[in-house]
């Protein structure tokens, strides 16, 4: 059997309910699970949980090869991280009324690629888009860690990330006419600009010089103090998304040792 790495899974979009169906069906057969008549008696059964194209048994059988191979080795695979997981997401995701169940029979679940989210980047320490989420993993630790492809980038950017502290709700772009919604002290992703790079960071709002102004434009300066290295600037409103709640200002993060300037020079 050809191995695929993980982030070359022969599907990328499968919903919550058919990876439920899947974890279940490998802890209870574990190394059986490669047998092909199992494998084609789960094909058709998550076929008939969703409408679109149906996964063939050999998609089936190297999810479950990948599976064994995890939790043969460095990592543990456990339905509890799957609902820690799934947790996660709906703390997340319940303020906009999305429910997910633990629960794989008869559940509506969305394709994690559907909902909006963001990772930061062990790479350059900044936050992108995720397009999607491929895979996860529970460590020895106890900790959940999502394989993320970035939005814009190709399968050799993909990154292992924290779920607990790398994932998030994805931050909303400031508009011109709700410029009255920023507060200082807020938390907010900056787009951060400089002679070699242009990426967006965590930052707090120190100060807003408030100007009148229209819908369309707005006026106002906000000055910011980046997180990585403290650092204080001024920028405009269209530099700046908003996060959809404030709860991280309770706990700010720590401050890197700059490791943006370290990365780009």
């Amino acid at each position: 059997m050809k191995e695929l790495t993980l982030n070359e899974s022969p599907f990328l979009n499968l919903s919550m309910d058919e990876i439920l169906e899947l974890e279940r069906a490998y802890n209870g057969a574990r190394e059986k699970s490669l047998d092909q008549s199992f494998c084609m008696e789960i094909a058709t059964s998550l076929s008939s949980l969703s409408n679109k194209k149906s996964l063939s048994w050999e998609q089936v059988q190297q999810w479950f090869h990948n599976k064994h191979r995890e939790a043969t080795g460095q990592v543990a695979s456990s339905v509890e991280g799957l609902s820690l997981y799934v947790d996660l997401l709906d703390e997340s995701s319940s303020r906009k009324e999305h429910k997910i169940s633990p629960n794989p029979k008869g559940i509506k679940a969305e394709d994690l690629s559907e909902l909006g989210y963001e990772s930061i980047s062990i790479k350059d320490k900044a936050w992108h888009d995720v397009a999607m989420f491929l895979n996860y993993r529970v460590l020895s630790t106890g900790e959940l860690e999502a394989r993320v492809r970035y939005l814009g980038f190709g399968k050799e950017e993909d990154e292992w990330v924290n779920v607990k502290d790398g994932v998030r709700e994805r931050s909303i772009p400031l508009e011109a006419s709700e410029c009255h919604k920023v507060k200082e002290g807020h938390l907010v992703l900056c787009f951060l600009v400089k002679s070699d790079y242009a990426l967006y960071c965590d930052a707090r709002v120190l100060r807003i010089e408030r100007r009148v102004h229209d819908s369309k434009e707005c006026t106002c300066t906000f000055t910011v103090r980046f997180y990585h290295d403290n650092s204080e600037e001024e920028v405009r409103w269209d530099n700046l998304c908003c996060r959809p709640t404030q709860e991280e200002a309770e706990v700010p993060l720590e401050p890197f040792m700059d490791p943006i300037a370290t990365l780009w020079g």
